[in-house]
Formats: C-alpha cells, structure tokens, sequence
C-alpha cells in the first residue's frame, strides 16, 4: 500500500481534518492508544502539553496507508501494517491514534504517533523516515500480491504525470485533470525539437508559449491559465532553454492573453461552457445518488453498532454470572477452579470480539462493493467530460491555426463556409 507520512505540530487542525465526515463519507476512530482522553482532540491536546516541555515544535507523526484501489483490505492488514511501520520507525509505545476513513468506495487509514517520549522529554528522531516506508511498502506489496506500482519498484519509474497540490487546486479552478495537462505538454515536448515546432504542437491543443515574469517559459491554456512550463515537464529551467533558447522572441503574459481573447472564437467558448454545464448536471444527478447511498450506510453501521453493543451487554452478564460468588466462589478460587472458569469466559469474550469484527467487516465490503458500482459510473462521466474537453481544445487549436496569417477576406470566406464568425 502507499504509505505517505509527515512531521507536524498542529494537532487541533489535525483532528479536526481526520475526523470530517463532509469530505468522507464514513469516519471510524478505530484507536487511540496512551491517552487520557477518548476524544482525539483531546489526545492531540495532551500531545501538545507534553511537547511544551521540549524545544519540539513538530511533535507529531502521521502517517496515511492507502491500499491499492481495486483491494478490499481487512482491518487486520492495516493493523499488522502499522505494527510493521512504529517497529521500522522505532516508535514503539509511543501514544497513537488510528482512524479509518471510506471515500469513494475505498477505505485507507491514517496513524498519528506522538512523538515525544514522556519518560526522557524528547523527541524521536524520524531519520530517513521516507525510505524507511518505501522499504516496508515494497515488502507489503510483495506479501500480498498486489499489483506495485513501478515508482515503488523502482524510483526511476515514477509516474512523470504527478503534481503538487498547487497544480492540483489551479486545475480544480479549471474543472480540468492536471494530469491530463501534463501528459499533453510532455507529448508536444517529445514531438519537438525546436521552439518553432514546439509553439506549433501547443497550439494545435488550444495551449500557447509565453515568456514569464520570474520564469524562462510558462504555458497558457484558451482561458488564459498559466503554467509552469519547466514543471509540468519535470525539467529544469536550464534543460528547457537548452532546446527552446532564451525566449527573447516570445511575448509575455499579459501580451498572450490579449491574443488568445482577440483570437479566440466566442462559439468555442461556448461549446466549453456547454460541456461543462451538462457535466455539472449530470454530476450532481449522481452525488444526489450518493448522498442518499451514503446516508443508508451510515444508518446500516449504527444499527450494526447498536445491536452489537445489546449482544456484547447480554454475552457479558451471562460470562459474569456463571463466575461462582460467595464462599463457593473463595473455595474454587482456592482449588483453582475459578481461574479456569474465568479464562473460559476471556477466551467466549474474544471470540464474541471476533464475531463482531467479521460481521461489521463484511457489511463494509458489502457497502464498499456498491459504492464501488456508483464510483464507477463517476468515472465514465468524467472520463467522457475530459475526453469532451480534450475534443473542444483540439477544436480550439485547429481554429486558431486556422485563422492565423489569413487575410480578412479569406478568412471571413472560411468563417462562413463553417459556421463560425468572430464577434467584434
């Protein structure tokens, strides 16, 4: 699985992010261990009073374990996967929190260890932590049969098409999947080898080069986003101006999108705004969907919750009153008998525990698998709107190439010969 981890501090913010049921539809604090409080902001607040006796300012550790997507993980994996991951770190008993969350038909984890030491007053060292876990999620992948992902086989391998968080939000703003963008600059970058060829091919998918104010070479897209040519390459600057030179003959920013508003056709902008609206409806058809899906299985877990709850009360008295009492109870106590009867009613308790665990964990998969079938038809949706998307820029680009070093006659000829007129 991937395990990605940090140092913090914060730990109010960090309780609040892992205990939000809007952005996840099912949230279960599953333990909290060396704690006073069972009340994760209360144990993170612990946490913080302790750290004050430090010079520790990032007195947490946390950690997400994210299965492979396609995986139905039980709760004992991730368990024996954290055991695996304190030992690695060397955080072993130091005070920790696991919560589970479930978002689009998926569960993954989350463990936050404190990492203060309570008898010394200091911190634990967390040296080379990230290879620590690439080691140990290699190994889980391997156990377990999962497919590994090659940039955990191998880190050459990496998925080229990764982006920060930064990318991440400016492509939400947009409605358009940065990795998409990424993979399309890297495709016009491969396909060229000038910047004559190169300011062509990004044209020809509704994207033009400009010279940026603090970097060499940005890329702007029909709206007029801007974005970091070097980055989306995964290239250094140097590497980019070895190929596109010293961008003296390219215009700015500002000047780019002057050009793109001037030349840029209204209908096409348009039929964008269309294809996104008919997503949007479409989408929220389904998240009503999965509102109402996400509200039955909440009713479905506390049920469960409930009913085991009466049956552990019930299996507990029933333990408790086979218990000899009284005189006969010292006689047996002394015979030894008592202690068989009791380690008979631990052993019944264990089991009932473990009952419990298998029936909550297959009604999670049962949830898991239906949300599953929901997810699926989200991803047909937005796989068919960003292919709509793709089809609309390449129109874009198209027309834009069309229109360029036309006379005003010839192109007013073109313009009604398809359909298309600039509006002034």
């Amino acid at each position: 699985m991937i395990l990605k981890a940090s140092q913090r501090g914060g730990g109010q913010d960090l309780a609040v992010h892992l205990m939000r049921t809007d952005d996840n539809e099912h949230v279960r604090l599953h333990e909290l261990r060396g704690f006073a409080s069972d009340d994760l902001r209360d144990a993170f607040k612990e946490a913080d009073a302790i750290s004050r006796g430090t010079k520790c300012r990032q007195y947490l550790f946390s950690l997400s374990l994210s299965p492979p997507e396609q995986e139905r993980v039980p709760v004992e994996v991730f368990e024996q996967a954290i055991e695996r991951i304190e030992t690695r770190l060397g955080l072993e008993g130091q005070p920790r929190a696991v919560v589970f969350h479930e978002k689009e038909g998926r569960r993954h984890a989350h463990c936050v260890w404190s990492r203060i030491d309570a008898d010394t007053m200091t911190a634990k060292q967390m040296s080379f932590f990230k290879k620590k876990l690439i080691d140990v999620s290699r190994d889980l992948y391997l156990e377990h049969g999962w497919k590994m992902p090659r940039g955990i086989a191998d880190s050459i391998n990496r998925d080229p098409t990764n982006f920060s968080l930064a990318e991440w939000q400016q492509a939400k703003r947009q409605g358009v999947d940065p990795r998409w963008i990424k993979q399309t600059l890297q495709e016009c970058w491969a396909a060229s080898d000038n910047a004559r060829a190169f300011g062509q091919s990004l044209q020809e998918r509704g994207f033009f080069l400009a010279k940026g104010d603090k970097r060499s070479f940005v890329v702007l897209d029909h709206t007029g986003e801007v974005h970091s040519l070097p980055r989306a390459l995964g290239l250094k600057t140097k590497e980019v101006a070895a190929r596109l030179g010293d961008g003296a003959d390219l215009a700015g920013v500002e000047a780019t999108q002057k050009k793109i508003g001037e030349r840029l056709s209204p209908a096409m902008r348009r039929h964008v705004a269309e294809a996104r609206e008919r997503f949007e409806g479409r989408s929220a058809a389904l998240g009503k969907q999965k509102e109402e899906m996400t509200r039955q299985h909440r009713m479905a877990r506390e049920r469960l919750d409930q009913r085991q709850k009466q049956e552990w009360q019930a299996e507990a008295r029933q333990r408790a009153d086979r218990l000899p009492k009284g005189i006969r109870g010292l006689w047996q106590r002394i015979t030894g008998k008592y202690q068989e009867l009791r380690a008979q009613a631990e052993l019944e308790a264990q089991r009932s525990r473990n009952r419990q665990a298998q029936e909550r964990q297959k009604l999670i998969e049962q949830q898991l698998e239906q949300r599953g079938h929901l997810q699926a038809q989200f991803k047909a949706l937005r796989k068919n709107q960003a292919q709509q998307l793709l089809e609309l820029r390449r129109d874009v680009g198209r027309y834009l190439k069309f229109t360029r070093g036309q006379s005003s006659e010839i192109s007013q000829k073109r313009e009604r010969s398809i359909g298309l007129r600039l509006e002034r």
